[in-house]
């Protein structure tokens, strides 16, 4: 009789684990993730504070979630070639980006490379257009999605739920940052 119940259990945990892999595994394969909002300044001013990564201390999400962050910076002040690396606590993770493309006033692409809590890679970039009461900028990022990014997305909602909120501050940042002046 145990030992039916047993066997019981088993199949049920299997039976289990398989419907969950195949949950995860119908998940999207890619993602998209993308915020904008308008900056009361110019956009070669707005351009500025995100073509170089010294600057993102004022705007980023991120920049004081961890108070004891190791933040490294190669390659030029700005720019295409421009490297931010950084290892913190949890909330932050590792990682390390790499600006791609840079055009004044217009665009930057970035190379996004997470090392913790998980690797990962993407692309994220800003577009940059005027708009009546100063410039629009367009925060953008998408990737694939493995079986553990798939994963990630079923149980949290999301990389747009997950990201989103933390781009729609930093943006929010931003605009007090640049309407100060």
């Amino acid at each position: 009789m145990l030992k039916k119940v047993l066997l019981g259990l088993l199949a049920a945990f299997v039976l289990a684990v398989v419907v969950l892999a195949i949950l995860i595994a119908v998940q999207p394969a890619t993602y998209k993730v993308v915020r904008s909002a308008t900056v009361a300044a110019p956009p070669a001013e707005v351009f500025a504070k995100v073509n170089d990564f010294r600057a993102w201390e004022s705007w980023s999400p991120w920049a004081k979630l961890d108070p004891a962050v190791r933040n490294t910076f190669e390659g030029p002040p700005g720019g295409a070639g421009s490297v931010f690396k950084w290892a913190g606590n949890d909330k932050v993770g590792e990682g390390k980006m790499t600006l791609t493309e840079s055009r004044p006033g217009e665009r930057i692409r970035i190379k996004l490379e997470f090392i913790k809590p998980f690797a990962s890679v993407c692309d994220t970039g800003f577009d940059f257009a005027p708009a009546p009461n100063g410039t629009l900028v367009t925060w953008t990022m998408s990737g694939d999605n493995d079986f553990l990014g798939k994963a990630f997305c079923l149980f949290m909602g999301g990389m747009d739920k997950a990201v989103g909120p933390d781009f729609e501050r930093g943006l929010a940042q931003m605009q007090a940052t640049m309407e100060k002046k």
